[in-house]
């Protein structure tokens, strides 16, 4: 299955139109996350590469979500519902809907922004350097995941 490429514009502007369809009390269709937390949890990618907000996984660490983890998040088989969310990505406290809203958007905006060369080998700070295509597929197969949890 080939994912959609989130550096175009129509695909940003589609997911974007998604998030716009969403309001505070949009309900999941599965899952434990209210909605200001989905996006909260959806923004931590871009955090870690345009805020620089946790630091890179070293060692032990490193190595296993390279040779284990990363195949899941940037390959192209979809995630399955309610999968374990890694401990740097889990989202429990309070959000602000309106606020997260807006920082996804403009994560989109931006990484579309920055475009392929941006990303074209690129560290990621849990699996090393990743292709264009790697980091393609985890961005918009993320997102699609936890858009489809609240059924837009």
């Amino acid at each position: 299955m080939a994912i959609k490429n989130v550096f175009d514009e129509n695909v940003t502007n589609e997911l974007i139109g998604r998030i716009d369809s969403l309001n505070k009390d949009t309900k999941p269709v599965w899952g434990k996350m209210n909605v200001a937390q989905m996006m909260a949890h959806c923004s931590v990618t871009y955090d870690t590469i345009y805020e620089n907000s946790s630091p890179p996984a070293k060692g032990l660490k490193k190595f296993f979500l390279k040779t284990f983890i990363k195949g899941i998040v940037v390959g192209e088989k979809p995630y399955k519902r309610n999968g374990r969310t890694a401990p740097d990505y889990l989202i429990a406290d309070e959000r602000d809907f309106a606020k997260e809203k807006e920082k996804l958007k403009n994560y989109l905006l931006k990484a579309q922004q920055d475009g392929p060369v941006f990303y074209e080998g690129k560290e990621s700070h849990s699996f090393g350097k990743l292709t264009l295509k790697e980091w393609n597929n985890m961005f918009y197969k993320h997102l699609d995941h936890h858009l489809t949890q609240f059924d837009v």
